[in-house]
């Protein structure tokens, strides 16, 4: 992995892991930024300029790692937050939709949950994840979304793997590329 860009001033420590969670990938694990608070408090300011301008309703992010952030940024932001979770994890009752999308190891299929006593319709949402790599997991996200009748506000990772989707759009704190 080379950094290419970094937006955050504090020291980074990240750890990767080759051939997990399956051969040829390497997965980048967060949880050392996580784990310094000064990084983590940094990440959370950092996205709080981010999102200050913007109308949010509510904070959405994936499982697992994207709660991390999401949660928090949602507490500062005084707003709600969704967290999405694959198929099978929300209970039965409080399923919105299922997104069935590809990752870059494998096929998934995510739920998000039925907003309480309102509707996806005309709100307002940011998606904020730790990994932006083939982009897929954000894009079923926002689609599923769109498709409830729900605005997309924004959309920011801690890390954009740029070699593997070339999405200039996306707001990230750090850019890297794959090592060949």
């Amino acid at each position: 992995m080379k950094l290419l860009n970094n937006k955050l001033k504090n020291e980074l420590k990240i750890r990767t892991q080759k051939d997990y969670p399956i051969k040829g990938v390497e997965f980048i694990d967060i949880t050392p930024l996580t784990m310094q608070k000064e990084v983590m408090e940094e990440i959370i300011q950092k996205f709080l300029e981010e999102t200050k301008n913007k109308k949010i309703d509510y904070i959405v992010s994936p499982e697992a790692r994207g709660f991390l952030f999401g949660t928090a940024l949602a507490s500062q932001l005084k707003v709600g937050f969704i967290p999405v979770r694959k198929k099978g994890k929300l209970p039965p009752t409080t399923v919105e939709t299922q997104i069935d999308y590809q990752k870059e190891y494998g096929k998934d299929i995510l739920e998000l949950p039925k907003l309480v006593e309102k509707s996806y319709q005309n709100k307002n949402f940011y998606i904020i994840d730790d990994i932006y790599a083939t982009g897929n997991t954000v894009k079923a996200i926002q689609k599923g979304i769109q498709n409830l009748g729900g605005n997309i506000v924004g959309t920011g990772v801690i890390i954009n793997i740029v070699d593997l989707n070339q999405d200039k759009n996306i707001f990230s704190l750090l850019e890297v590329q794959e090592e060949t």
